[in-house]
């Protein structure tokens, strides 16, 4: 029969729970009950509560079911129960059911009833992380936006197959391998562009004065995507940090070398951080990054349910942090800078290393480890809450600025650039005792610098024409 399979399958998936839990549920057997008897000295309002009528037990509180563990029995009726719904819907449903979404997406539903961090990563979706993660990707080695529907050139990226081909900034994607690019989305055409290495790919480009359109045949390679990118205002070095993938410390230490290399070896009057609308990424890049700027101490704090999970991170002296350590630094977080932003925002100004300027941030206090499943993609769970150094949980809270900068939002984009952040997601994990965020923090950057009031503030701030009792930070 068909059930007596499911029914196995159940079986096995109850024997997939911890061992610890099914050895306590064994070992610690539930011990008669008894009538406590009140001792003498006993007020009124401490005795036991009386058994109700005929013998029963009161009913549990919502609490005490929460706390003792379940008869394996009940685990086992309940994954039989889905094993029954399973096979009523293969054997009822109007259309035949594609079975293996159906299990995929109860999985999916498992995971992100715990919470909104949680979730299953097919096998697309894993090789996707993967790659997002790891700042890396087969491809041509564009910097590519979208302008009319046609994919425009931002600059190709050196020493790419783009670059050595002649592409050229500004040159208009119009095909690809002989497919108008006309109608595509820009993430159409991109993912039309990457591919395995080693393959080639042509492309068709427009370009201004020149009256026919240019093929390119391209063989897709190894593109590292910049993390970092930096810019001088005058004698100050903004480094603006879009998130924390495999490239970012990697990034910031090229960025300083380069910055050194053009000023020949003239530290800058100091230097901005920038932060903002930065998603996050990997907790060591974090670290990676904060120990840039700090010589000692701990990063970032985490605790979880298993002692694995449970570490401290700590800066270690280097020639890096060396060669910053008298340059002034300032960090810009907005309501978009979370996770690993806010673990680097959060270190630093514990440590009194950088005056923190902008809005309060998202308030994701949390770490996701990513469980391989093999050919079937990935899990991503939710196994710690990370603390800043003088130990902040930041969850559903986020960094407070020392500095609150706000932008000059435009009409049409006011009541829209504003998010709550992580305590505005449904099912988020709360922190027992902390306050949460009511209020939302606006997440508009303007494209234009001179508009850009925290940017200027902070430059400000470094060449003395802005003043504020928190900077220069001063340790306590």
């Amino acid at each position: 029969m068909r059930f007596t399979t499911i029914r196995a399958a159940a079986l096995t998936l109850a024997l997939l729970l911890p061992a610890s839990t099914l050895v306590a549920q064994e070992t610690a057997p539930a011990p008669a009950e008894e009538t406590p008897v009140p001792t003498p000295d006993q007020a009124p309002d401490q005795a036991p509560a009386e058994p109700a009528p005929g013998g029963e037990q009161p009913e549990p509180t919502p609490e005490e079911k929460a706390e003792a563990p379940r008869d394996p029995l009940e685990v086992y009726a309940d994954l039989n129960l889905f094993g029954e719904i399973f096979d009523r819907i293969r054997a009822e449903y109007v259309d035949a059911p594609d079975e293996q979404e159906l299990i995929r997406a109860a999985i999916q539903g498992m995971l992100t009833s715990l919470d909104p961090h949680s979730g299953y990563l097919p096998p697309a979706d894993y090789d996707e992380m993967r790659e997002d993660t790891s700042g890396e990707f087969g491809g041509l080695g564009i910097e590519v936006t979208m302008e009319e529907g046609i994919v425009k050139v931002v600059s190709p990226i050196d020493d790419t197959p783009a670059a050595k081909a002649g592409i050229m900034a500004n040159d208009l994607i119009v095909a690809i391998d002989g497919v108008q690019v006309q109608g595509l989305t820009l993430d159409d055409a991109v993912a039309k562009m990457r591919g395995p290495l080693g393959t080639s790919v042509k492309i068709t480009v427009a370009r201004e004065g020149v009256p026919d359109p240019l093929d390119f045949e391209l063989t897709r390679a190894t593109i590292a995507m910049r993390a970092v990118r930096w810019s001088m205002e005058g004698d100050v070095a903004v480094l603006r940090l879009s998130r924390f993938s495999e490239q970012a410390f990697v990034g910031i230490q090229q960025a300083i070398k380069d910055i050194y290399a053009e000023r020949k070896d003239v530290p800058p009057k100091g230097i901005i951080l920038d932060l903002r609308n930065n998603p996050g990424g990997l907790v060591d890049q974090s670290v990676y990054v904060a120990d840039a700027f700090l010589k000692q101490g701990a990063v970032v704090l985490t605790r979880g349910r298993v002692p694995e999970e449970s570490a401290r991170y700590d800066a270690q002296p280097d020639a890096l942090d060396a060669q910053l350590s008298d340059v002034p630094l300032v960090v810009l977080i907005n309501g978009g800078s979370a996770s690993a932003s806010e673990i680097v925002a959060g270190a630093l100004q514990d440590h009194k290393r950088a005056t923190i300027v902008g809005t309060r941030s998202f308030g994701k206090g949390s770490v996701q480890s990513i469980i391989s499943l093999g050919p079937d993609g990935a899990m991503r769970l939710t196994t710690a809450r990370y603390y800043t150094p003088n130990n902040r949980s930041i969850q559903a809270l986020g960094i407070v600025p020392d500095i609150e900068i706000k932008q000059t939002v435009p009409a049409e984009l006011q009541g829209r650039d504003e998010i709550i952040g992580e305590a505005g997601l449904a099912g988020h994990i709360t922190v027992e005792g902390q306050e949460e965020t009511t209020v939302g923090s606006s997440v508009y950057v303007p494209a234009d610098k001179a508009e850009d009031n925290q940017l200027q503030y902070a430059i400000g701030l470094i060449n003395g024409e802005e003043t504020d009792p928190a900077y220069p930070p001063k340790a306590e």
